[in-house]
């Protein structure tokens, strides 16, 4: 339980700020595409390496995909959702196809897909904690030119940045969140971690900084009560909760809870920013 939640600790310190470019960017479906891409990764890093070659696999992967989005979605023969659909499908067939072969079709799949982060490792953890040093480094490295291209990507081309260069530097550090991400909460929960927190931090405030430091505590607060919750279901009550499928859900709560916080103050942001009273002809003219 300690080595879960140190897990989900340092993945909440890179979820936290990508996700909030991730939604900024509105690139949920590139999200979602990366962590269903990097499945084949997933399963040949296995066949070839067993449990340890899992994070290869996917991190070869996950570059690779993160390079192809990028040049069919910067290429524009295809609209960006049919080209990323594309990949997806095609990538994920080839990690199921993959993953059929073996006796131990069922477990696998269900290891791969949504994760065991009661069975991580000290060296998963240390291996996660590099990726993550690596992630905040890119990020630290490019966040106001990412910022830049994010709400004026016409201004940052004239400002001199290459904004291809931009898209790819940002699909592979969310390529990279989700390998140090798949091995404990599998290829299909990670999504949640890149989009949820950001999404219900965005109901609080509207300043970027402010975002990333309440999706962290978000992730944080979910991997406390959902292993908390995972553990008392098992032991005292004998109902089956993973942890992960318990972290998400209790991240979605919290996106839900505060929804109602987001209408107020979109509510509140209308009726402050609304004219007062009715503007004769002769005010518009002068």
């Amino acid at each position: 339980m300690g080595r879960a939640l140190a897990e989900l600790a340092l993945l909440a310190l890179i979820c936290g700020p990508v996700s909030v470019l991730v939604f900024a960017r509105r690139l949920s479906f590139v999200s979602d595409a990366l962590t269903h891409t990097v499945f084949p990764g997933v399963v040949i890093g296995f066949l070839v390496g067993g449990t340890e070659g899992i994070v290869v696999g996917a991190l070869i992967a996950g570059v690779v995909t993160a390079v192809v989005l990028t040049l069919l979605t910067s290429g524009g023969t295809l609209p960006d959702d049919a080209s990323i659909a594309v990949v997806l499908t095609a990538m994920f067939s080839i990690g199921v196809v993959l993953v059929s072969r073996r006796s131990s079709y069922t477990s696998d799949l269900t290891s791969f897909l949504f994760g065991r982060i009661l069975t991580v490792t000290p060296r998963q953890v240390a291996e996660t904690a590099v990726l993550a040093v690596v992630i905040l480094g890119l990020l630290l490295m490019t966040a106001r030119a990412l910022i830049f291209r994010t709400f004026d990507p016409v201004g940052a081309a004239a400002a001199g940045f290459r904004i291809a260069w931009l898209d790819l530097w940002l699909n592979i550090i969310v390529a990279l969140v989700v390998v140090a991400a798949v091995r404990a909460v599998g290829t299909i929960l990670v999504v949640a971690l890149l989009i949820v927190p950001a999404a219900a931090a965005r109901m609080l405030t509207d300043r970027l900084p402010v975002m990333a430091a309440i999706g962290t505590g978000l992730i944080l607060l979910a991997a406390y009560g959902g292993l908390l919750a995972s553990w008392n279901a098992s032991v005292d009550y004998g109902v089956s909760l993973t942890s992960a499928s318990a972290v998400v859900l209790l991240l979605v709560l919290a996106y839900l809870l505060l929804l109602p916080l987001g209408a107020l103050r979109l509510r509140h942001r209308r009726t402050r920013t609304a004219p007062q009273g009715r503007t004769s002809p002769h005010e518009l003219v002068g």
